[in-house]
C-alpha cells in the first residue's frame, strides 16, 4: 500500500480527538479481537476501539519503530495479523495477513524490525518469518526443530543472539542471528541446561545487555543469567522464588499445547509473565494459580534478585505489561472481565492499585506503545 493512502486512511481515523500519546492493546482470545487504551497521565485506562481478528488471537508483538502491532492465532490457520498503528488516536488498521510455521506460543521482532522470529510449545520449533517494510509478515525464511516446549524467543540488545526457553527439557537454546539475513545457528554451547523440573518460559534481557532473567513456569522462580557479550552464551547465577513464604502452591507439570493439564492442577505453580522496568531496577511476574504478581528489586551490578512483595490481581493473569515510562503496570486476567492498573513506586517497586477497566474475553496478552 502506497504512502500516500496509508497517510490519508490514518487522517480520517484521527479525527477523534483528545487521545492520550500511550496506548494499550489487550488481545482477547474468546471474542476474537484486540481491545484498545488509552493510558492517562494519571494511570487510569479510557477503553476505546476494539479491532476485530479471529477467535483465539493471543501472542501480540509490536515493531520496534511503534509503526505496526503483529498478533499471531493460536489456532490451526497459523496466522499473523499485521496492524499499522496512527501515532494520533492509536487506531489499528489492518494491513494485511501472512503465514506462520506453526501455532506460536511467543513471537518477537528483531532490533531492526526486518524479521519476526516465534517459539512453537506444540510443534517443538522455533522459526523466522520475513517482515515486509509495510509491516506484513512474509514468507518464513527458517525453522529450526529444537526440544520440547518452545516457550518464547528473544533477541539481546546488540541484535546478535537469540535465546529460547524450553519448558519440557528445562532448557535455554542459544542462537547467534544474522541480521542481514535474518537467519539463526546454533551458538557454542547450543543450550543451557537449567535444573529439572522448572519449566522455563519467558525471559527478559537487563538494558545493559549484562544479564537474562528467566521466568520457570514449574516452580515460579525466577533464574538470573550472565550474557557473555563477545561469545553471546549464558551462564547461570541464581534463581529466586516469586511467591510469598507462606505459599501453599507445589511444583506443576508441563501441560499439553492447548493448555490442558494431566492431572489435577488446582494447587500447581503455573506462572506466565515477566517483564522488567526500563531502568532496569525493577522485575516483575505473574503467577496464574494464586492470581498474583510478584516483586524483586533488581542489583544492577551482578543481576542478584530480593524478592520484595506479592500483589493480588486479576484472574489467572497470563499476560501484563509495563508502559515505557515505567510508571505503570497493566494486568490482564484470561478468567477476569477486568484490566487493573497499577501505580510503580520509583523508590520501593511496590505497586498502588490505580482502577479496574472492562475487558474483552479470555484477556491474555498486553503491549504498550508510548507517541511523544
Amino acid at each position: 500500500m502506497k504512502a500516500a493512502i496509508i497517510a490519508a486512511l490514518w487522517s480520517a481515523l484521527s479525527s477523534v480527538s483528545g487521545l492520550a500519546g500511550t496506548f494499550v492493546y489487550v488481545s482477547n482470545a474468546d471474542d476474537g479481537d484486540i481491545g484498545m487504551y488509552a493510558l492517562q497521565p494519571d494511570g487510569s485506562l479510557h477503553p476505546r476501539s476494539r479491532f476485530k481478528a479471529e477467535s483465539q488471537i493471543t501472542l501480540m508483538a509490536v515493531r520496534p519503530d511503534r509503526h505496526f502491532l503483529v498478533a499471531a492465532i493460536s489456532s490451526k490457520s497459523n496466522a499473523a495479523y499485521s496492524y499499522g498503528i496512527d501515532p494520533v488516536s492509536g487506531a489499528l488498521l489492518l494491513v494485511g495477513t501472512g503465514p506462520l510455521a506453526a501455532n506460536m506460543t511467543y513471537i518477537t521482532f528483531d532490533r531492526g524490525g526486518r524479521f519476526l522470529l516465534g517459539a512453537s510449545y506444540g510443534a517443538n520449533l522455533v522459526s523466522v518469518n520475513s517482515v515486509a517494510a509495510d509491516g506484513r509478515v512474509g514468507d518464513v525464511l527458517q525453522v529450526i526443530p529444537t526440544a520440547r516446549n518452545a516457550h518464547a524467543i528473544r533477541i539481546d540488545n546488540t541484535n546478535r543472539f537469540a535465546f529460547a526457553p524450553h519448558l519440557g527439557t528445562d532448557q535455554i537454546f542459544q542462537f547467534l542471528f544474522d541480521a542481514d539475513s535474518g537467519r539463526l545457528m546454533a551458538n557454542t554451547p547450543p543450550v543451557v541446561q537449567l535444573k529439572q523440573g522448572t519449566g522455563p518460559r519467558h525471559l527478559v534481557i537487563a538494558p545493559d545487555n549484562r544479564f537474562v532473567f528467566v521466568l520457570n513456569e514449574l516452580t515460579a522462580t525466577v533464574t538470573t543469567l550472565a550474557l557473555d557479550p563477545f561469545a553471546g552464551t549464558l551462564t547461570e547465577h541464581d534463581s529466586v522464588s516469586m511467591l510469598p513464604p507462606d505459599s501453599k502452591l507445589s511444583p506443576g507439570l508441563p501441560r499439553a499445547a492447548d493448555g490442558r493439564p494431566a492431572h489435577d492442577p488446582t494447587n500447581d505453580i503455573w506462572a506466565a509473565d515477566l517483564h522488567l522496568t526500563p531502568d532496569g531496577r525493577f522485575l516483575y511476574a505473574s503467577e496464574r494459580t494464586s492470581s498474583t504478581l510478584g516483586a524483586f528489586r533488581v542489583d544492577g551490578a551482578n543481576g542478584k534478585l530480593t524478592y520484595l512483595a506479592s500483589t493480588p490481581t486479576e484472574k489467572q493473569p497470563r499476560g501484563f505489561n509495563i508502559d515505557p515510562s515505567g510508571r505503570f503496570l497493566i494486568v490482564a486476567g484470561e478468567k477476569s472481565d477486568t484490566l487493573s492498573s497499577y501505580a510503580i513506586d520509583s523508590e520501593n517497586g511496590a505497586l498502588k492499585l490505580i482502577g479496574r477497566y472492562p475487558a474483552g474475553k479470555a484477556a491474555n496478552w498486553v503491549e504498550i506503545v508510548a507517541f511523544d
